[in-house]
């Protein structure tokens, strides 16, 4: 399997920074909770000085939202989503180890970071602009459609997300039984180049202590834009 952004998505959005972690062995528990308390906290820092609003990190893709044609205070992207749930109650839902410590990330750089489960990954999978006639499930069980030009993660059969980094598709969701996922860490901001890189960097160190996974990352640049999964 094969991860990338399509030229388009380069030519579009040249500022672009995309890490990404391939992992195995991440099923089970896993002793994640440090690091994910760790994490909150920072999130918790950042937000005292100002709203997930003011950061630097989410106004950029709000720019990219609006640049796609998506209202960025309807449609937002996944950071700023659990941002915005966080500053409100203080705590995010426990929903499995794994998704828990990528949200952690999540918060703490406010830069949207996707987990995908790889078994449910039909092909490759490229960040492209729909066609709108691809079917995207959602975490409900509904179908849906994105919108033509919506930028989107697609497989060859179906949509792994809609508009961007906003809402991952339940099929490819991370559950219990999951072995082996592709994780990706994407930032539109002035800092990206080094911001990207360390969040990739400290996630790989916590993925290998709270599991016996094996890891490998790239970091992704329009002159490099495939990352090869070979499990």
């Amino acid at each position: 399997m094969y991860f990338r952004h399509s030229p388009r998505v380069w030519s579009a959005y040249p500022q672009l920074v995309a890490g990404v972690v391939a992992a195995g062995g991440v099923g089970g528990p896993g002793a994640a909770t440090p690091a994910v308390d760790r994490l909150t906290a920072r999130a918790a820092a950042r937000l005292a000085a100002g709203p997930e609003s003011a950061l630097a990190e989410i106004q950029a893709w709000r720019r990219a939202y609006a640049a796609m044609g998506s209202s960025p205070t309807r449609h937002r992207c996944a950071a700023e989503s659990l941002l915005r749930r966080f500053r409100r109650e203080a705590a995010l839902p426990r929903l499995h180890p794994l998704v828990d410590l990528c949200n952690a990330f999540s918060l703490a750089y406010a830069i949207p970071v996707g987990v995908f489960d790889v078994a449910r990954i039909d092909g490759d999978l490229e960040v492209r602009h729909a066609l709108g006639d691809e079917e995207y499930l959602t975490f409900a069980g509904t179908t849906e459609r994105p919108d033509p030009d919506e930028v989107i993660f697609a497989d060859r059969v179906r949509a792994q997300s809609r508009r961007w980094a906003g809402r991952q598709s339940g099929h490819s969701a991370v559950r219990d039984g999951t072995d082996e996922v592709l994780i990706v860490v994407e930032g539109l901001h002035a800092d990206a180049a080094g911001d990207v890189p360390r969040l990739v960097a400290e996630l790989t160190t916590e993925l290998e202590r709270a599991w016996p996974a094996r890891t490998r990352t790239a970091v992704l640049s329009a002159s490099a834009p495939s990352f090869r999964y070979a499990g």
